[in-house]
C-alpha cells in the first residue's frame, strides 16, 4: 500500500458502524438513497416505453422497448469509465460522487416532466453520465476506509452491499404502486430520493469520510489538462455532429446504435486491459493480479447477463405471462423487481457471517464466481418449467419467479460483494478508480450482449431461450471451477 493511502486509511475512525469505519454510514445511506432512485426509476421504466400512450406511455414496440432498455443498462455501466478516469486524474472519488448524484437528480427531474420522446432521451444521457461519475466511485471510497489487510473487508462490502439493496427493495413497492396512478409521479419519488442521498453525503462526509476520496492517485500535470479538456471538447462535437447527420440520413438508427454499443461493451474493456498491464506505472505484481482478473470479468459477465434480464425479460414475463391475481391481491408486475434486492437483504448478513466465520477455510475468489454462474443457470432452467409442464398459452404462477430469482440471489451474493471486494485488491495503485470502473464494465458488456439476445426471445421461443443461457452458464462455471488454482496462484497473495 502506498504512503498516501496509508495515510488515508490511517484517518479515518476505524470503529463505529457495525464494528466498521464510521465512514461506512456516509457511503451505506449515500448508495442506499441513489439505489432507492435508480431502481425505482428502473422498475417502471420499460412499461412506460412499451405502454400504450392512452396509458400514459410512449407507445414503443415490446421487443424495441426491450433493446433499448438493455442498451441503457449497458451505457449506464459503461459510463464508469468516464467517472473512473476523472476520479483519477481530475477531482477524486469524493467530487465525482457528488457530481453524479446531482446529474442523477436532475434526469429524474426530466423523466418526471411529462413530454415527448426526446425529453425521455435527455433524462436517460444525465441518468448515465450521473451514474457513471457515482456509482463506481462510491465503491472505490469503501474500499478506501480499509487497509489492504483488514479482515473486515469482505464483511464491510456486504454490509455497504446490503445498503445497495435495501433501497432498491423499497422502490419498486413504492414507485411501482405510483405507476398505476402516474409514470411521472414514480419519477418524482425517485429524483426526491436522489436529493436525499446528496444530503446525507454532503452533511456527513467531512465528520466520518476524513481524507478518504479526497486524494487524486494519477493527477494530471498543469500542462495536460489544457490538452486533454480540448481533446474532450472535440469529441462531444464530433458526436454531436455524427448525430445531426447520421439520423436524419439513416446512417445512424435504432439498430446501428446497438450494434456500436455491443462493440463498445466487448472493445473498452479489452482497451483497458491492454492499457493497465502495458503501463510503466503498473508492477510485475500487479500485472500478474491483473491477468487473474481476466477470468472473473469473463465469469462476471456471463452472470450479469442472466441476472440484469430481471429488468427486461422478466419484467415482461411479469407483465405479459404471469397470473397477478394472488390471493385476492393485484400485483403490480414492478413488484417482481424487489425480490431481488429482498432476498440480498435477507441473506447478506447470513453470507457476510459464513465467510467470516469460515476464514481461511472458505472457497477462494475464482471458486464463489464458478458456484455464482452455477446458480445462475439454475434460475433460468428454473423459469423455463412452466413452459415445459403447462404450455405458453395459460398465465402461470408468480411463484415461479419467485423461486427463480431467489436462484439468482444466491449467485449473485457468491459474486457481486466478493467481486467488490476482489477489485479493489487486484487493482494496480496508478488504476484504482478505472478498475473499479472496469468492474462495474462486466455489466455493461453483458447488457450490451443482451441488446441483441432480447430479440430472440418470444413465447414460441421461451423454453429454447432460457436453456440455451442456463445451460451455457452451468458450463462455465464448471471450466471455471477446474481453473480456479491455476487463477489463485496469478493472484500473488491475495485471498
Amino acid at each position: 500500500m502506498s504512503d498516501d493511502r496509508q495515510r488515508i486509511v490511517d484517518s479515518v475512525p476505524q470503529k463505529g458502524f457495525f464494528g466498521h469505519p464510521k465512514g461506512l454510514f456516509t457511503l451505506f445511506f449515500t448508495e442506499f438513497w441513489e439505489r432507492f432512485s435508480y431502481y425505482g426509476m428502473r422498475a417502471i421504466l420499460v412499461y412506460y416505453m412499451y405502454y400504450e400512450v392512452s396509458k400514459g406511455g410512449l407507445g414503443l414496440d415490446q421487443t424495441t422497448a426491450l433493446s433499448i432498455m438493455s442498451i441503457y443498462g449497458s451505457l449506464v455501466y459503461m459510463s464508469g469509465i468516464i467517472g473512473g478516469w476523472f476520479a483519477d486524474r481530475i477531482f477524486g472519488t469524493s467530487k465525482a460522487v457528488f457530481y453524479g448524484g446531482v446529474l442523477i437528480m436532475l434526469g429524474h427531474i426530466a423523466l418526471a416532466i411529462p413530454g415527448s420522446i426526446a425529453l425521455f432521451f435527455v433524462s436517460m444521457v444525465l441518468i448515465v453520465l450521473g451514474t457513471g461519475l457515482l456509482k463506481p466511485n462510491v465503491s472505490s471510497v469503501v474500499g478506501d476506509i480499509y487497509s489492504e489487510n483488514d479482515n473486515r473487508r469482505d464483511s464491510g462490502f456486504s454490509i455497504f452491499y446490503m445498503g445497495i439493496n435495501l433501497g432498491a427493495f423499497i422502490s419498486p413497492l413504492i414507485v411501482g404502486q405510483m405507476m398505476n396512478y402516474s409514470f411521472h409521479l414514480g419519477f418524482s419519488i425517485a429524483a426526491i430520493g436522489m436529493f436525499i442521498g446528496l444530503v446525507v453525503f454532503v452533511a456527513t462526509k467531512k465528520k466520518y469520510l476524513g481524507l478518504a476520496g479526497t486524494q487524486v492517485p494519477n493527477p494530471l500535470a498543469p500542462n495536460e489538462k489544457k490538452k486533454v479538456f480540448t481533446r474532450i471538447g472535440i469529441g462531444v462535437l464530433l458526436v454531436a455532429i455524427l448525430v445531426a447527420v447520421g439520423i436524419p440520413t439513416g446512417f445512424l438508427t435504432f439498430d446501428s446504435f446497438v450494434l456500436i454499443v455491443g462493440f463498445l461493451g466487448i472493445g473498452i474493456p479489452i482497451v483497458y486491459f491492454t492499457v493497465m498491464y502495458r503501463s510503466e506505472k503498473t508492477t510485475d505484481v500487479e500485472r500478474s493480479r491483473l491477468i487473474a482478473y481476466i477470468p472473473l470479468f469473463i465469469a462476471a459477465v456471463m452472470f450479469w447477463a442472466i441476472q440484469e434480464q430481471g429488468s427486461t425479460i422478466l419484467a415482461n414475463y411479469a407483465d405479459t405471462r404471469t397470473n397477478l391475481e394472488f390471493f385476492g391481491f393485484t400485483l403490480s408486475p414492478a413488484w417482481f423487481q424487489s425480490l431481488n434486492p429482498l432476498f440480498i437483504i435477507t441473506l447478506a448478513p447470513v453470507f457476510a457471517w459464513m465467510w467470516m466465520k469460515l476464514g481461511n477455510r472458505q472457497p477462494t475468489i475464482p471458486q464463489k464466481f464458478s458456484l455464482a454462474l452455477l446458480f445462475a443457470g439454475l434460475s433460468f432452467l428454473v423459469i423455463l418449467l412452466p413452459a415445459y409442464f403447462g404450455g405458453t398459452d395459460s398465465l402461470v404462477s408468480p411463484m415461479w419467479l419467485v423461486l427463480s430469482y431467489f436462484i439468482v440471489v444466491l449467485g449473485e451474493l457468491c459474486l457481486s460483494p466478493v467481486g467488490l471486494s476482489a477489485t479493489t485488491k487486484l487493482a494496480p495503485a496508478a488504476f484504482s478508480a478505472q478498475t473499479m470502473s472496469l468492474w462495474f464494465l462486466a455489466s455493461a458488456a453483458a447488457q450490451a450482449i443482451n441488446a441483441q439476445v432480447v430479440k430472440f426471445y418470444s413465447v414460441d421461443t421461451e423454453m429454447l431461450y432460457f436453456g440455451i443461457i442456463g445451460g451455457v452458464s452451468i458450463l462455465l462455471s464448471i471450466v471455471l471451477f477446474m481453473l480456479a488454482p491455476k487463477i489463485q496462484g496469478f493472484m500473488k497473495g491475495i485471498k
